[in-house]
């Protein structure tokens, strides 16, 4: 357990209710964190950032008016990098948690989120710097582990290494099938060969993968 008052946050969500039902839950934490400010978007953040008292990390929405999560995470990413993000949304789908992890969050947690879970994701994002739970990586915790020359035994040919980096963006898989100039089955068949190639279960898994072994760089 992390020594008491030795996390800041800030809340920027637009939805005044849930963010008190969020205080309601870091409460319940026992971890007694600081509450520097709330926030309604992205714009309101910039308005209430104090760069001599900055948040340890943010608890941020994505669907936001004025400014939303994206824009704001690209935002703190430029001007001010050591302040960590920890998404809280309703957004589950794949391309979104994708584009997130992109811009470098360092957690991704629904807003059905148990404080228990809560409270293990502020302490690892404090302590490691990072929290990804099986909503993000499926079964990953295997597959994002493996080691190097686990990863040189893998032969991935062109066209897989391709697939690998288009499953980096936030485009579609038919979208996927026009920029590699194939058909939807194909690609549907070139993802589930890697599925079990790489021992991956989600698109999700695949990026992660990609991204660990520098088949992309973010």
């Amino acid at each position: 357990m992390l020594p008491q008052n030795t996390i800041s946050l800030a809340l920027v969500d637009d939805h005044n209710l849930f963010r008190k039902g969020l205080i309601s839950l870091i409460e319940m934490t026992d971890l007694g964190p600081r509450i520097l400010f709330e926030a309604d978007n992205g714009i309101e953040l910039q308005q209430k950032l104090n760069p001599e008292n900055l948040p340890d990390i943010i608890l941020m929405d994505i669907h936001m008016p004025k400014m939303d999560g994206f824009e704001s995470v690209k935002w703190l990413k430029k001007n001010y990098p050591q302040v960590k993000v920890l998404v809280v949304s309703m957004v589950e789908k794949e391309e979104t948690v994708i584009k997130m992890l992109k811009l470098g969050i360092k957690g991704y947690l629904t807003k059905d989120v148990e404080p228990e879970e809560l409270r293990d994701a502020l302490i690892a994002i404090s302590s490691k710097g990072f929290y990804y739970t099986d909503f993000i990586t499926g079964r990953l915790v295997h597959s994002v582990a493996v080691n190097d020359s686990a990863y040189e035994e893998i032969d991935l040919n062109e066209k897989e290494k391709m697939m690998l980096s288009f499953c980096c963006t936030d485009l579609t898989y038919a979208d996927i099938a026009v920029h590699m100039c194939l058909s939807p089955k194909t690609v549907d068949h070139y993802r589930n060969n890697l599925f079990i190639k790489l021992n991956v279960k989600s698109r999700v898994g695949l990026a992660l993968f990609a991204v660990k072994h520098g088949i992309v760089e973010l």
